[in-house]
Parts: C-alpha cells; structure tokens; sequence
C-alpha cells in the first residue's frame, strides 16, 4: 500500500463534534462579565465547587479511580452525577482514561502526555478519535467495575443530558445571567481547571519522587484543583486520599473526605505511612521547569 495511504490512515480522526461543543461553550462563556450580577457569580462559584471538587476531584478521581476511600453508595452515585454535571465525559469513560493514563505515563499510550507538547496534554488530545478511549467495549475494559453497576451504565450513556436539564432549571430560575454564569463560565473554568493537572502538573513544579514519569507537585495547579496540583505526591501513592502530604501542602478534598468521615459516610481510608513520607523528607525537592 502506498506510503501517504497508510500515513492518511493512522492520522487521528478529528472530532468535529467536539470541536463544536468546546467553540460554543468558550464561546458562551465569553458573554460572562455583560450579564455580571452577584447572584450569577455566586449561582458560578458552588456550582464549580459541586461539580468540579465534589464531582471530579474527589468522585471520578480519588473514589472511583482510585479508590482511596469508601462512601455510602447513594451518597457515591449522588455525587457521580454532580461529577457528569462537569460535562467531562460519564463516569465510565473519565475513570477509564484516568487509569490507562497512570498506567502509561509519560510514555506510548498516555492519553494526555506533555511529551507531545503542552496544548496537547492540556486539551489537544480530546479532539483526536481514538480506538481505545472512544469505543465503550474498549476503555470499558479498563473500568470493569463500573462498567458491570446498572447505575454507573446509566449515568455514563445519559451524562450530556445533565447538563442541559441543569440550563434549564437555571434559566427559569434567574434568566440568562445563570445560565451563562452556571453553564458556560462555570463548564470552562472547571475544564481549564482540571486539564491543567494533566499539562501544568506534568511541566512545571517540584518533585520529591521518583516516579518513573514527568509529575511535579505545582501549588498554583492545587490551589485552583482544591489539592490535585500534588500529582508527583499523588503519582507515588497512587491510592492515597490525600494528595496533599506535608502541612503546607494544602488539600481541601481531602479535608471534605475527612469530614464526611467524621459524618459517619465515608471510611476505608488509605494513607501513605508516615515512614514512606519521612524518606523522602530526606531529600530536598528537585525544582522542575520547562
């Protein structure tokens, strides 16, 4: 077969759909400070908190993928479909990703590697169909869990529709300062939040770790992430509830994963031992920069 053949086939598919959802949603979002109203900011600031550090940080990633702790099931699938409301894919497909990149980091096969560039860690990587991430009887296969619950089946085949019921709900609510507040900024600001760990975090920052890949621990990433910026803390241990490992290292998902311990909901936490910790206190942090 002629070379420029084979090369035109193994070329990523763009995904146009794609392309049309993040235009239109940036797009929208742009509209944010000629509708301000304090009410609308405020609609923006819990529902990022809702769906962004209750739905993705501590849901999707530290309970789903990971496990780190347990959680009262009904509380558990509550808060999974807060984490659709991100509009980051279903539970299924995002746990999925998340653990084909852990166990492909940094190398062939990572879905989201800086090794191809910043832009494409951060956001490149969505628009390229791929076999294995975009086919639900292949990156099912990575998620087997969740992929054998009715619930997260459900949740994972219907998680667009959220968010439009969401707008909705907003628009009747307060008119189009809330929607464009609570759907468009809120959806990008939470996006740009959460792909920055996969970009941000494997470029710039320290590292107390040898982990084998590019993680750094980035406290501007874990400020605007509520703890996830320590991704070198968060790749040594990948089971950890807390990502935050040193007092100063601030973690408020951990904080809330405490809390609803201390409510009785949540246990089976997992944690590094202190010795594991004090070895690598031993050494100073090697500084990491692009």
């Amino acid at each position: 077969m002629n070379s420029d053949v084979v090369a035109a086939l193994n070329r990523p598919r763009f995904k146009w759909d794609s392309a049309v959802g993040f235009t239109l949603l940036h797009l929208g979002a742009l509209a944010a400070p000629f509708c301000f109203s304090w009410e609308a900011f405020w609609i923006f600031f819990a529902l990022q908190w809702i769906t962004g550090a209750l739905g993705i940080c501590l849901c999707f990633h530290r309970l789903l993928t990971h496990r780190s702790f347990e959680l009262w099931k009904p509380l558990e699938y509550l808060l999974a479909l807060c984490g659709c409301l991100a509009y980051q894919n279903g539970p299924i497909k995002w746990v999925a990703i998340h653990r084909m990149h852990h166990a492909r980091s940094d190398e062939a096969g990572d879905p989201h590697s800086p090794t191809r560039g910043f832009w494409w860690a951060h956001m490149g990587w969505l628009f390229a169909f791929d076999e294995q991430l975009d086919r639900f009887e292949k990156y099912r296969e990575f998620a087997p869990d969740l992929a054998k619950d009715p619930v997260y089946r459900f949740l994972n085949a219907t998680h667009g529709w959220y968010q439009l019921i969401l707008a909705l709900f907003l628009y009747l609510w307060g008119g189009w300062p809330f929607v464009v507040w609570g759907i468009f900024a809120r959806t990008v600001f939470v996006w740009h939040c959460t792909w920055l760990v996969n970009s941000a975090a494997h470029i710039w920052g320290y590292r107390k770790w040898a982990t084998g890949d590019r993680s750094t621990n980035n406290g501007w990433v874990a400020l605007l992430t509520y703890g996830e910026g320590w991704h070198n803390n968060h790749h040594a241990f990948l089971r950890s509830a807390a990502h935050g490992l040193r007092w100063w290292e601030m973690d408020l998902t951990y904080f809330t994963i405490r809390l609803l311990a201390l409510l009785g909901l949540a246990g089976g936490i997992q944690l590094p031992k202190p010795e594991q910790i004090a070895k690598a206190d031993q050494s100073p942090p090697v500084a990491v920069a692009a």
